[in-house]
């Protein structure tokens, strides 16, 4: 990464941003209230981990069932996409352009409050009694009454 970064970068930013020269800590910075959106290939994972903690999401998409996800999350008001240029590459002004419409436009405003009503849904389903939890309970129970028993 220190390769791509002009000279002194780091140092100058230090106050403002934080570099990560490898696996980012996915849960921490999306939990960290700072944190006002996640660009993000839409793999599920990092979908429901994003949603989960009320980050509103731009959607760069890189095969299979990301594009899937992603065209359900921009449809479900939840997220921006991210359009390919040339070369199916994305140019730093439509990153830049994506990120200003989800931190200041008017698009990001409704993603903001539908992504904040899908963390409460989202949060109301893991609690006991929530679909999430009444599901994982049927599931466990069966493999309970299966265990022992050859399938």
């Amino acid at each position: 990464m220190r390769l791509l970064l002009p000279e002194g970068f780091e140092n100058r930013t230090k106050d403002r941003g934080l570099v990560v020269h490898s696996w980012a800590p996915q849960i921490p910075v999306l939990s960290h209230p700072s944190t006002g959106g996640f660009l993000s290939h839409c793999g599920w994972n990092s979908t429901l981990e994003s949603i989960l903690h009320g980050v509103p999401l731009i959607a760069l998409p890189l095969i299979s069932d990301q594009r899937t996800n992603a065209f359900l999350l921009v449809n479900e008001a939840v997220a921006i996409e991210a359009k390919n240029g040339p070369g199916g590459l994305v140019s730093k002004e439509e990153v830049e352009r994506v990120a200003r419409e989800l931190m200041e436009g008017d698009g990001g405003v409704k993603i903001k409050k539908r992504v904040r009503k899908l963390m409460e849904k989202a949060k109301n389903a893991l609690l006991e009694g929530g679909s999430s939890y009444n599901s994982m309970a049927t599931v466990a129970a069966v493999w309970k009454e299966l265990d022992g028993h050859s399938c």
